[in-house]
């Protein structure tokens, strides 16, 4: 309680110190949150304050501020989002909770293009394999959204928008940073985290071109944690990741853009919760390439969202069982062609037309059965239509709806509404309500379909999701906004364990789940030096609460104490979360919670020579806090970090 208090105190002196100049406010180059333009709400360039979804951007300024870190690390100081084993080793995968829902309903597009692991039991999509160094910026939309975005978007949408070529003929970047990797009880060499990233790109007449390299590499930290005085080894993550962007503009009216995405990781991880293992390990491989052609005409545009993503896992780890090493391999391929055209009825209406093709494959070979990919397949086809309504006195519309047309389980269809209207808005003043109601599906995946524990009479998840809201802003100095969500559940996939041959099966629950909460926000500016943004998210869920926080706030201080430095501090207090676990002795399923904890982080940039060089470092968990965030695993403690941007 005291370092709460302590850290709370902290942020309060150095903010209320601001106030003292804050007559001296000048008028703010930035634009209005409310009048941000996003494009994962429609599909296509649109001022925030006209639609009625909850939209949060992760912009690139953000990110250049917090140099070093990662895309899941951005994410996970979002209202509404929890990251399971965000601050764990980096060799244990990683589980995007959105709003109370599991990773299986949050949909992962990357620049529009839904990415999945298709040979996964969920086909989620892992973020380990993003480097923050090839993004541009995040968008994360809120709520129901299967209407434009299909399976899987049924808390909320991440559009991860990647880098595009500059407009000088060359230009480019280099980083590199080294850090520690430590738990709260153990230091080691400074050399345990290192990264470099590389980026080239520039335009050349009509042709733009992008090219991205980035390699990490960590060790020093034990994936699981020790409960006695033994002490484990040392589990080592490494990663590449690769990017090339080409396009070209024909005409005023013509273009076409092209890229291939290499990512890849290799690790160690551990028998099981405090279990410690010197043979495990596993490497993911993901290989995406595409085209996407767009043409704008006088009333509107239309492209071809054209993608394959390939992954290949591999698993070698040690059975008790049978006194050997395993070893799996795991391979999905899929495909995504997506046709979209936005047809301006007049300045107030359009409409958004498309058809969503998607085929998925898996191709399996493990101890525990094979998949066939002639048999592990499926496709399915969807039609879809948007309309979006902007009054001239405030008032916004957009309706959609979408029908699912799967190859294994038939039809189903899907709709949704969000309503908005601007209460009072001025130029530097916008008060905003807003409201939506949709529902969303999740197709089974080949495994839950095919696998020798598939069910090929699986129906897919539904959900039901109803938000509302305000969001208010003066001038750039202050913006409040809070959001009440209600979610119910139907239909949920579940594993059906012992008891039904061969040792299980997929089915669908009869169980109905209720999920409802509420998202505030709270950035204020007095002056352009200083900043405070602070967020809350309550969720309250019945059932299936695993490592979900009842309560989570996120502050950020942040400060120009010069006009080339910029420094931060995070305060990030996670409640209690339920863990449950499978008992190898006893068989059976244990449940215990685990405590709130409370981070502090801090972040330093200082720029020279007109950003030419960046210099920046960052201190994790300062007060070295002692906690598990997955159950029986280790916790990176403090742990530092420096490095140094150079752009030409």
């Amino acid at each position: 309680m005291k370092k709460q208090l302590i850290i709370v105190g902290i942020l309060a002196c150095s903010f209320a110190k601001t106030n003292f100049f804050a007559q001296q406010k000048q008028q703010k180059d930035s634009v209005e949150v409310l009048k941000e333009v996003v494009i994962t709400a429609t599909k296509f360039k649109l001022k925030k304050q006209n639609t009625g979804k909850v939209i949060y951007k992760i912009t690139q300024q953000e990110i250049k501020q917090n140099a070093g870190k990662t895309a899941i690390d951005l994410l996970n100081n979002l209202p509404g989002i929890e990251i399971k084993g965000s601050n764990t080793n980096p060799s244990e995968p990683r589980s995007t909770y959105v709003r109370g829902g599991r990773s299986r309903q949050v949909l992962i597009l990357i620049d529009g293009v839904p990415v999945s692991d298709p040979s996964g039991i969920n086909q989620e999509y892992d973020l380990r394999l993003l480097s923050l160094n090839q993004i541009e910026s995040i968008e994360v939309l809120k709520g129901a959204s299967s209407t434009l975005y299909g399976s899987g978007a049924a808390t909320g949408v991440i559009n991860i928008i990647l880098k595009k070529a500059s407009k000088n003929t060359i230009s480019g970047s280099f980083e590199t940073s080294f850090g520690t990797n430590n738990d709260a009880n153990s230091t080691n060499s400074f050399l345990s985290d290192v990264n470099q990233n590389a980026n080239v790109n520039g335009s050349i007449g009509n042709f733009t071109f992008l090219s991205t390299i980035s390699l990490t590499g960590k060790e020093g930290l034990s994936s699981a944690k020790s409960n006695t005085s033994q002490v484990f080894e040392e589990d080592k993550y490494e990663s590449k990741n690769g990017l090339l962007k080409l396009g070209y503009q024909f005409s005023n009216h013509f273009s076409v853009e092209s890229f291939v995405n290499f990512d890849e990781f290799s690790y160690d991880y551990d028998a099981a919760i405090y279990t410690d293992s010197n043979i495990n390990n596993g490497k993911q491989t993901q290989v995406r390439f595409g085209l996407k052609p767009r043409f704008t005409y006088n009333s509107g545009e239309i492209y071809l969202l054209t993608s394959v993503n390939k992954v290949k896992r591999t698993d070698n780890n040690f059975s008790s069982f049978s006194n050997s090493v395993n070893e799996s391999i795991f391979e999905g391929e899929s495909l995504n062609l997506d046709l979209v055209n936005k047809y301006d009825i007049s300045n107030k209406i359009q409409l958004i037309a498309g058809v969503n093709y998607q085929d998925h494959q898996n191709n399996t070979t493990s101890p525990f059965g094979n998949i066939d990919e002639d048999l592990a397949n499926f496709n399915t086809l969807d039609p879809y239509l948007s309309a979006v309504y902007i009054s001239n006195f405030g008032l916004n519309v957009n309706l959609g709806s979408r029908l699912n047309m799967h190859s294994n389980y038939g039809n189903h269809f899907v709709y949704d509404a969000n309503v908005s209207y601007n209460v009072f808005s001025k130029e530097n003043t916008n008060v905003k309500l807003l409201s939506s109601y949709g529902t969303a599906f999740i197709a089974p995946s080949t495994y839950q379909l095919f696998s020798v524990f598939g069910n090929t009479d699986l129906n897919p998840e539904t959900s039901k999701t109803l938000e509302a809201g305000f969001d208010a802003s003066v001038n750039s100095f202050i913006n409040v906004s809070a959001v009440y969500f209600n979610r119910t559940e139907n239909e949920s996939i579940i594993f059906q364990g012992l008891g039904v041959a061969p040792f299980g099966i997929y089915q669908n629950s009869t169980e109905e789940i209720k999920v409802s909460g509420v998202e505030a926000t709270f950035n204020i500016k007095p002056i352009d030096k200083v900043s405070l943004d602070v967020n809350y998210t309550f969720t309250d869920k019945e059932t299936d609460v695993d490592y979900i926080p009842k309560h989570k706030l996120v502050a950020n201080l942040g400060v120009n104490p010069t006009e080339n430095t910029f420094v931060s501090l995070v305060y990030k207090s996670v409640g209690e979360r339920v863990a449950r676990f499978f008992d190898n002795n006893t068989f059976t399923t244990v449940e215990t919670t685990l405590p709130k904890y409370n981070l502090l982080d801090f972040n330093i940039n200082y720029k020279l020579l007109d950003e030419t060089v960046t210099f920046f470092g960052t201190v994790s968990n300062i007060f070295n806090e002692d906690y598990e965030d997955i159950l029986g695993y280790s916790t990176r403690g403090r742990n530092y970090k420096v490095g140094v941007r150079l752009q030409f």
